[in-house]
């Protein structure tokens, strides 16, 4: 890992674009796809505009997160290492993405070590690795035994509670209409 920026990018103004972006002719040295309307926005870091970094991918920042909703059914996390020009795709079910799926300029892998989720907690266990790789963290899979999934969940549902503005107005707020709501 470098000690350059990482970001997470928003995965979604790519799913709709994606088809526009592979049939669309790369120049000779493979490159210049035609981008979704305001990825170099992204790209140049002047977006999203409520966390500006002003840095540039590939100069400032090296690798790239991105959390993939994979055909509506299904989350996957991805590294884009932009020096390698290799990805790494941590999907809890291998068999989920082909490799024609992945047919891109890029290298790439797919561990199979990767520990597997309960049906529903793909999402929690997307950020969870995205979120273990950015710190260094090892994938162990007591950390990520099955029986964790919703500990997982209600720890990342408090940690953007309390990283959101304005948050605490709402604390004392009855809620009990929604208590239980994500029981396993």
């Amino acid at each position: 890992m470098s000690s350059k920026t990482r970001t997470m990018m928003p995965t979604w103004q790519w799913r709709f674009n994606y088809k526009d972006f592979k049939d669309s002719e790369p120049d000779q040295n493979g490159l210049g796809r035609r981008l979704p309307g305001g990825a170099w926005n992204y790209y140049a870091g002047t977006r999203p505009s409520f966390c500006q970094s002003n840095k540039v991918w590939g100069t400032d920042i090296d690798d790239v997160y991105a959390p993939v909703n994979y055909n509506d059914t299904h989350w996957i996390a991805m590294w884009i290492s932009i020096p390698k020009r290799h990805i790494v795709v941590w999907d809890n079910i291998c068999s989920s993405i082909s490799p024609e799926d992945l047919d891109v300029l890029f290298t790439y892998e797919r561990p199979t070590n990767i520990p597997p989720a309960r049906a529903g907690d793909c999402g929690v266990y997307t950020l969870k690795y995205i979120e273990c790789h950015a710190l260094g963290i090892e994938f162990i899979k007591k950390d990520f035994a099955k029986a964790n999934g919703k500990t997982m969940r209600d720890k990342m549902a408090m940690d953007i509670f309390q990283e959101l503005p304005d948050a605490h107005e709402f604390e004392n707020k009855d809620n009990d209409a929604n208590l239980g709501a994500y029981e396993g």
